[in-house]
């Protein structure tokens, strides 16, 4: 069985010999006691000279998918609208609606949303908030222009909502150059959350944002409610990972082992379905592509599994999810190239029957 389902980390990234030293260095009595909601401080503390903020504006947790949650808990109510990507994160999309909230999808173009249709959507909905993973999207890899980067920071600062711009991918970047971030460009409107899942490793479980006190205040306050304290032994692993300075080593093992992936899953497109790749992304861990119009998830997915070839539904992507019956991610990092040349090779062959 080939797995095309989903985007992790390859076993192999993992700097194990390190963490074990880091490890060791983090399990002193402080991080086995209970803390508050703002994440263990050393680490707070770091992240805050890094992004040149305030202490009160960092607040770390168990991975970055829990701030969707923790917002939904306090700073946001149920009823109130939030602005998607479509297609977007699925996992996103479940705690939006366990929350009472209502996603509306705006289309996605290969440099970002449609302007036309966000401005239309700001003014019709009246969002509380737009979650949008600006760089090397996921699902679909593409990355937000510069210009459309400023037209969003723009309306969300003239109609008051919150951009929360989620960036776990933006330093996973093979080629080309960086676009500023959202919050780069405007940080009294944008809420920046990333996490450490897919640099160092996913079982470290730390996440962490960079935003207004004033909103991390009622966050933090629904962290302690929920778990009193979060995973202080992971943050401090993290912590002591940084300030030894290996993240950036770190991160260039990574652009060496996953660019050839990548490189390896275009060209094998490019060979075998010519055509069905709109652009290649220059760094992340997917990209996408839209199924010929005789075949949608239904059907494709029981043939794939024929075949020895697991596949992601792409409707679980979509607010609608008949918008995505054609939409396909394809994630590549923990595949070998020899594993991503036969799943591709595999797929074509479904697709040509």
């Amino acid at each position: 069985m080939i797995n095309l389902t989903r985007g992790v980390p390859a076993d192999e990234s993992f700097p194990l010999e390190a963490l074990r030293e880091c490890a060791a260095e983090a399990v002193q009595t402080d991080v086995l006691r209970y803390g508050d909601g703002y994440g263990y401080r050393p680490l707070r503390e770091y992240l805050a000279q890094s992004h040149g903020v305030g202490l009160e504006q960092v607040m770390v947790t168990n991975g970055s998918l829990q701030f969707v949650d923790l917002l939904g808990l306090s700073v946001l109510s149920r009823g109130d609208v939030v602005l998607v990507e479509s297609p977007t994160y699925d996992r996103t999309l479940t705690l939006l609606r366990r929350h009472g909230l209502v996603p509306v999808g705006v289309p996605l173009e290969a440099d970002g949303v449609n302007l036309e249709a966000f401005e239309a959507a700001v003014r019709e909905h009246k969002p509380k908030m737009f979650y949008v993973v600006a760089d090397f999207q996921n699902p679909s890899g593409s990355v937000m222009s510069l210009a459309k980067r400023r037209r969003v920071v723009e309306l969300a600062e003239q109609y008051g909502f919150w951009v929360l711009e989620d960036s776990p991918y933006r330093p996973l970047r093979y080629s080309g150059q960086p676009v500023p971030s959202l919050r780069e460009l405007n940080p009294k409107v944008v809420l920046q959350m990333s996490s450490y899942s897919k640099q160092i490793g996913p079982g470290v479980r730390v996440g962490y944002m960079l935003g207004d006190a004033e909103v991390l205040k009622p966050l933090a306050k629904a962290a302690n409610d929920t778990y009193i304290s979060a995973g202080f032994t992971g943050q401090a692993i993290a912590n002591a990972f940084l300030r030894r300075g290996l993240l950036e080593g770190q991160l260039e093992q990574l652009r060496q082992l996953y660019a050839p992936r990548l490189n390896a899953m275009v060209a094998a497109l490019n060979q075998h379905l010519p055509g069905a790749l709109e652009a290649a992304p220059e760094g992340g861990f997917f990209l996408s592509i839209t199924l010929p119009e005789q075949h949608t998830m239904p059907n494709l997915l029981a043939k794939a599994a024929e075949v020895g070839l697991n596949l992601s539904d792409g409707r679980g992507f979509f607010v609608n999810p008949s918008e995505g019956e054609r939409f396909l991610r394809l994630p590549f990092c923990a595949m070998s190239e020899v594993e991503i040349q036969d799943g591709v090779q595999r797929l074509a062959g479904l697709l040509r029957g």
